[in-house]
């Protein structure tokens, strides 16, 4: 997306709130709800904002709010869009970089996703140590905006080391089941054969999803400290004797709401002191 798109996007946000958001976050499948939460909290839906894509899957509301959240100021995204929508990596990537220039210097990035790793459990929450991108698509294609980040972006720390300590000390106050682990991202909207999760296994996946490695990358390219949190909403094919279905995410972000509220509301208030 060409620069002057995210400046535009980026110039009616701020025309809608006066909130200059530090943190940024985006909630996932089913993991909305804190998004409401937010005190003063004013919604922007996707398709109000100019060059904005809009969300079409089931569980995301598709709206910006800016509001506070224990007095730090934020940028939520309920919601986000994916490949399988039909949209290229670059829009998929670019709320992100609009959060960015916003003045959003660190990013949470949480995910609905299929259990790999045979230990995890539903309703555990894995925080991410690391990515395998097998989309096939990278949203730095074509030519690179010196103005966003460099040309070749190091990708040693995508998820950072302080902010996965931070993730996990929240977990743990909060009582919720708590995992470190490496995501997998493919494109969907089909989920992925018995066969391929062996794949993924292989590989060294603990969890699978259709999101967040492609925001992750644009994120690290444009100098935000970043944050991955994966919630188990199912396990992936052929853990289980059993179908898997989205209501069965849906319903499984919904017994962890509560739970999720509290580790961000945590998570939020520590990394702004970092820095």
């Amino acid at each position: 997306m060409a620069l002057q798109e995210i400046n535009a996007a980026a110039t009616f946000v701020k025309s809608r709130s006066d909130t200059t958001p530090a943190i940024g976050l985006v909630l996932g499948s089913g993991l909305g709800a804190f998004a409401k939460s937010l005190d003063g909290g004013v919604p922007i839906p996707f398709g109000e904002i100019p060059h904005f894509p809009t969300s079409t899957a089931i569980g995301h509301k598709g709206e910006l709010v800016l509001g506070r959240s224990h007095g730090v100021p934020l940028a939520v995204m309920a919601g986000r869009v994916h490949l399988y929508e039909g949209y290229s990596a670059a829009q998929v990537a670019f709320p992100v970089r609009v959060l960015a220039r916003l003045g959003v210097k660190t990013l949470i990035l949480t995910n609905a996703a299929g259990g790999v790793n045979v230990n995890y459990k539903p309703g555990e929450l894995v925080v991410l140590e690391d990515h395998i991108n097998l989309t096939g698509l990278n949203p730095l294609l074509g030519p690179n905006p010196d103005d966003l980040g460099p040309r070749f972006p190091d990708m040693t720390d995508v998820y950072d080391p302080a902010l996965r300590e931070i993730a996990e000390k929240a977990c743990w106050k909060a009582g919720v089941p708590v995992r470190k682990g490496v995501y997998l991202g493919l494109t969907g909207p089909s989920y992925e054969t018995p066969a391929e999760i062996r794949m993924a296994r292989a590989i060294g996946a603990d969890v699978v999803g259709m999101s967040t490695v492609l925001e992750a990358i644009a994120a690290r390219h444009m100098g935000l400290r970043c944050l991955g949190i994966s919630c188990v909403t199912n396990m992936a094919a052929g853990v289980l004797k059993k179908k898997i279905h989205h209501q069965e995410v849906l319903d499984v972000g919904e017994r962890v709401k509560q739970g999720l509220l509290e580790v961000l509301g945590q998570i939020v208030q520590a990394a702004a002191k970092l820095p």
